[in-house]
């Protein structure tokens, strides 16, 4: 059996458990069973960090594992789209349901940080991530992972209001690289149109992972 299917089958055995339980289960998994481990060997201990796109905080829950930062935002909007653009999105269509289904997923969310977030270390913003990106000084975060929105626009714009909130040296990284997706590619053409512009450099592109460097 192959790493790579190892993974994608635990990953969807994980899915199938209850938030509650899937959050124990993911904290306790060992450093590196994840497609995703290896970026966070790259994000240093006792940093501040974002998370852009929360969904039910799976991501948000080995992040606190692994790497236990000073401080983590997460960042979303729980608002669920009718566009039909969004028909096949985590957040529109029938796997969006509903604006209801979303209110329950931020339920579920805010009970399994309510430790982490009444000792300050996790803060929640309910907001759009252009929302969210006003709110915070330039030069604040060490890193930002962004996987909200991931039409062209909508990347390009987090990259765009996100990088001066990150400082030089720090890290911006995302999810669904090199994936078309519902989204038609636009996840790869905007990260490969920011790093053109000069203000970042490639630091590393793995398993779906993009990485980049502020200059």
């Amino acid at each position: 059996m192959s790493a790579l299917g190892d993974r994608l089958r635990l990953k969807r055995a994980l899915r199938r458990l209850p938030l509650a339980l899937r959050h124990r289960v993911i904290a306790g998994l060992p450093r590196g069973i994840l497609g995703q481990d290896f970026l966070l060997d790259r994000l240093p201990p006792g940093s501040i960090g974002a998370e852009i796109g929360v969904h039910e905080g799976d991501f948000s829950r080995r992040i606190l594992q692994l790497i236990q930062p000073r401080r983590l935002h997460l960042v979303d909007p729980w608002a669920y789209e009718d566009a039909s653009e969004y028909r096949h999105s985590l957040y529109g269509g029938k796997r969006g349901g509903d604006q209801l289904r979303l209110d329950q997923r931020y339920a579920g969310v805010v009970a399994s940080f309510q430790e982490e977030i009444a000792r300050g270390q996790v803060q929640l913003h309910r907001q759009s991530s252009e929302a969210a990106s006003a709110t915070f000084a330039d030069d604040y975060f060490d890193w930002v992972y962004l996987d909200g929105n991931h039409t062209y626009a909508c990347v390009f714009s987090d990259l765009t209001r996100y990088c001066p909130k990150v400082r030089r040296g720090g890290l911006i990284a995302g999810d669904d690289y090199g994936v078309n997706g519902w989204w038609n590619g636009g996840v790869t053409r905007a990260v490969d149109e920011f790093a053109a512009g000069g203000l970042v450099e490639l630091v590393e592109i793995r398993r779906r992972q993009f990485i980049l460097r502020r200059r």
